[in-house]
């Protein structure tokens, strides 16, 4: 259809002088053959350019020189046997807007060139549609969908028969594409290429990365996620979500290294993280583990004994400031308790 679309520079100049003398009433009496003669030209060519760009002219042409009575009898417009050889291609063009002109004619078994000028020259409102169409469809490669060369944008049969039972492993399991391509015996960077170009919405998904059908992806955005990895500590999860066990036990009781646990934790389950890392007090207030246990002596000698927060964070090596914000902000009531403790002793001696 390009040839529907315009002229080059150079066709422009070369015809232009011809085909101003064809739409003159001083070349009126000669025929397109004998105007091209004159110009040094191919008869056919110009005609051809005078019917595919100028269709006005020839209009006007025979008019004119029917008016003068100088109609040569020969007969205008498309020939029965013409109409009759290329009827399936143009109702296979009208009836499916992804087939080519070239594939039309390869299906029908008759010139593409014959059936492209026939198109051109008696078929304007299906070339201009099938044009529209295309120029509508540039820049827009979305799949199932036409291109702006006129074709599906989809995969070739036999690549969809080659990545198939791939692509439904990669659709209902949790495997990572390495592992799928080794299982079912297809190259893994032809498997890459297969999803990112036909099936990004699957790859989207997986990784959880918002996905909208032509426009770009932020792959950077977005941190790298394997499902398979995810499905290894599920079951973990859901175990620990349910309380009463530490980090340490759940892994150790589905196999898990504990460490390896803790970073995914922190990584994927942030708030799971904290709050493993968290015990509450009879108060109901949350603190970290680790310093219930580093205190839990010092603090049962603060609430027995008169021994100031400074010797007892001497006597057991940590800091004696830590201590005491640590009692003040989760034991506000042993603080008093002591306060009274030292108060009642000093009124004793």
């Amino acid at each position: 259809m390009n040839q529907r679309r315009g002229q080059l520079p150079a066709t422009h100049a070369k015809y232009k002088e011809a085909i101003a003398a064809c739409d003159s009433m001083d070349y009126i009496a000669y025929n397109v053959s004998q105007i091209a003669r004159e110009f040094g030209l191919n008869g056919t060519n110009l005609g051809r350019q005078l019917r595919t760009h100028y269709p006005e002219v020839l209009e006007f042409r025979e008019r004119a020189r029917q008016r003068l009575g100088l109609d040569d009898g020969l007969p205008r417009g498309t020939r029965p046997w013409c109409k009759e050889q290329y009827a399936e291609a143009v109702g296979l063009l009208q009836a499916d807007r992804y087939v080519t002109v070239q594939e039309a004619a390869e299906r029908c078994n008759v010139s593409y060139s014959g059936l492209e000028q026939h198109l051109i020259f008696y078929h304007k409102e299906l070339v201009g549609n099938r044009i529209k169409i295309r120029e509508q469809a540039t820049r827009q490669q979305r799949r199932g969908k036409i291109t702006g060369r006129g074709t599906l944008h989809a995969p070739k049969p036999e690549t969809i028969e080659v990545y198939a039972e791939a692509l439904h492993l990669y659709r209902t399991t949790p495997m990572s594409v390495r592992k799928i391509a080794k299982q079912t015996g297809v190259s893994l960077r032809g498997l890459y290429d297969y999803l990112q170009t036909w099936y990004k919405d699957l790859v989207c998904e997986r990784k959880g990365i918002p996905y909208e059908e032509g426009k770009p992806v932020e792959w950077s955005s977005v941190r790298r996620y394997n499902p398979a990895t995810a499905a290894k500590y599920a079951d973990a999860i859901t175990r620990l979500k349910e309380g009463g066990l530490s980090t340490a036990k759940v892994a150790a009781e589905f196999g898990l290294h504990p460490e390896c646990f803790r970073q995914y934790l922190k990584e994927h389950e942030p708030e799971l993280y904290a709050r493993q890392g968290m015990v509450k007090t009879e108060s109901g207030r949350s603190m970290a583990n680790h310093s219930m246990g580093k205190y839990k002596e010092a603090l049962h000698l603060y609430a027995t004994t008169t021994k100031s927060v400074k010797s007892l964070a001497r006597r057991f090596g940590f800091n004696d400031c830590s201590f005491g914000q640590f009692i003040r902000r989760h034991f506000p009531e042993l603080h008093e308790q002591h306060q009274k403790l030292v108060q009642q002793t000093k009124k004793t001696d």
